[in-house]
């Protein structure tokens, strides 16, 4: 088992965001910023369809469901220093890459269960 000094990855939550679908945006909109007090604010261009929230702390996001990998499922990104590494890394450890890009990537474990990977930036 890999311990933090000996991951790649040094961030102590690689959690950056949790993307919620949604049939319904402005009934989601509206629920999430009342039971957590918060603003989802509509995506810069870069980010992608739909809102999330914008502060230092892992985002909360919400897109109109459809019918890609990950339109479908609620996901939880994982920020990684080194995006096409770590989907070797999916691949090599017995998971799937459903949909590969260069800045985020859907992925499914070994369960079956979907995640996201999004591509650490430099700041």
């Amino acid at each position: 088992m890999a311990t933090p000094e000996s991951s790649p990855e040094t961030d102590p939550s690689p959690v950056v965001l949790v993307e919620f679908p949604a049939d319904d945006p402005e009934r989601a909109r509206a629920f999430w910023s009342r039971v957590l007090a918060l603003e989802l604010e509509p995506r810069e261009e870069m980010e992608g369809r739909g809102w999330q929230t914008d502060s230092d702390a892992p985002a909360l996001g919400l897109h109109q469901r459809g019918p890609g990998p990950g339109d479908r499922f609620s996901l939880a990104y994982f920020s990684v220093d080194d995006l096409k590494a770590a989907l070797a890394r999916v691949r090599s450890a017995g998971g799937e890459v459903v949909h590969p890009g260069e800045r985020w990537a859907v992925c499914r474990d070994t369960e079956g269960s979907p995640f996201g990977l999004a591509q650490r930036t430099q700041g």
